[in-house]
């Protein structure tokens, strides 16, 4: 802006001056000598208005110059400046991609690790359960083989029962007794427990196994019939037998029902499944069947009544004892009263000698001293009027 100004300026000047030289020939005559003025005066206009313009385009130049260097100048900063952020944000991201590569190296290879400890246990326990499974199936083998002698199947129920018997916290000869014969009866129960009321409750464990182990031994649907139809035969006939001895005795101190113990719960399920009117016929004739589980709920039932009786005859001794208490209560404050009573009585004694006869006996000791007293003033006298009759005067 300034250097359009410096040019106009000058034009401004050249055309003063040339008008001045025109107004300074006007009065000559020649037009040569005005013709000739004119021509310097333009050519002069003319050179030095190239001479500005070519100055001004310079000075354009080398403005612009100036500012394109200035320009590129803060521009290369400002790429650097941001070259350098973009590579530490690059080292940056590296230096995390290369923490992460590590982290996950290591996680590989700590994976890989676990990966053989657990195959090396996993094949471990799997040998152990062969071995396991095999020494399961010699146990069952041998324990198939035992239980086909009766007097094993038997003593088999009864460590099945006392183990249940064990988990409800029974105690032998505290809560029940084992294989006692009843005194005047037939039979020997196997456990008999101890009721309040001194009444007992027996329960059976032998049962019939032998058809039902040939049962489950069967290789054919008519065999399989043949022994689950016996195994039924035989339960029932078990039924029969308990409800004929005396294990349920009225006169004898015993419960209505006698309890059958199945020491397996296949088993007793096998028994629900394929026949249930053999339970209601046991129930008829006062013989429950009870699983190891249906067991060990009874004798929680049984547990509970116990308690529930020796609560009972606890409250009953505890009312008796507030009764007795009461009793005596009652004669405590009858007698506190009395003797309340009698204090307040001694009381009301004890202020009438503080306060009537005190000041009874104080009245004539009062005059006492007022009598005293006056006789004392008088010998007092006669002291001085002996001793100084002067004096005596003067007083």
């Amino acid at each position: 802006m300034e250097i359009v100004l410096s040019v106009v300026l000058s034009v401004l000047v050249v055309a003063l001056g040339a008008m001045v030289v025109v107004l300074s020939l006007r009065g000559r005559s020649r037009p040569e000598a005005v013709e000739a003025a004119v021509r310097r005066a333009v050519d002069e206009q003319r050179r030095v208005a190239g001479e500005e313009r070519d100055a001004a385009v310079r000075a354009a130049v080398d403005h612009v110059l100036v500012q394109n260097r200035e320009l590129m100048g803060s521009e290369r900063e400002r790429v650097g400046q941001e070259l350098d952020g973009k590579k530490s944000l690059i080292d940056q991201q590296l230096g995390s991609m290369n923490a992460k590569l590590d982290e996950v190296s290591t996680l590989m290879q700590t994976l890989e690790a676990d990966r053989e400890q657990k195959f090396g246990q996993l094949s471990e326990q799997l040998t152990m359960q062969h071995e396991g499974v095999t020494a399961l199936l010699h146990t069952t083998t041998s324990l198939r083989e035992a239980l086909s002698s009766t007097k094993a199947r038997g003593q088999w129920g009864e460590r099945m029962a006392e183990d249940v018997l064990r988990l409800a916290g029974f105690v032998e000869n505290v809560n029940y007794r084992k294989q006692k014969a009843l005194d005047g009866a037939r039979g020997m129960p196997d456990f008999t427990f101890l009721l309040p009321n001194d009444l007992l409750l027996h329960m059976d464990v032998k049962f019939p196994l032998d058809n039902y182990l040939r049962f489950c031994d069967a290789r054919s649907d008519l065999d399989s019939k043949r022994y689950k139809d016996d195994f039924l035969r035989d339960v029932k006939a078990r039924i029969k037998e308990l409800s004929s001895r005396d294990y349920i005795d009225a006169s004898g101190g015993t419960v209505d029902f006698v309890l059958l113990f199945i020491p397996n719960e296949q088993l007793y399920a096998f028994i629900h499944e394929h026949d249930g009117d053999i339970i209601d016929a046991a129930v008829r004739q006062r013989v429950i069947f009870c699983s190891p589980l249906t067991l060990f709920a009874v004798l929680a039932l049984i547990r509970q009544m116990v308690e529930n009786f020796q609560l009972a005859r606890t409250s009953d001794e505890i009312l008796g004892l507030l009764g007795q208490f009461n009793e005596q209560w009652n004669k405590f404050v009858a007698q506190m009263d009395k003797v309340g009573a009698r204090i307040e009585a001694a009381g009301n004694e004890y202020e009438a000698l503080v306060g009537t006869r005190r000041r009874a006996l104080e009245r004539p000791l009062h005059k006492i001293e007022a009598i005293r007293s006056q006789q004392g003033d008088a010998l007092d006298l006669e002291l001085v009027d002996a001793a100084d009759p002067g004096l005596a005067l003067e007083a």
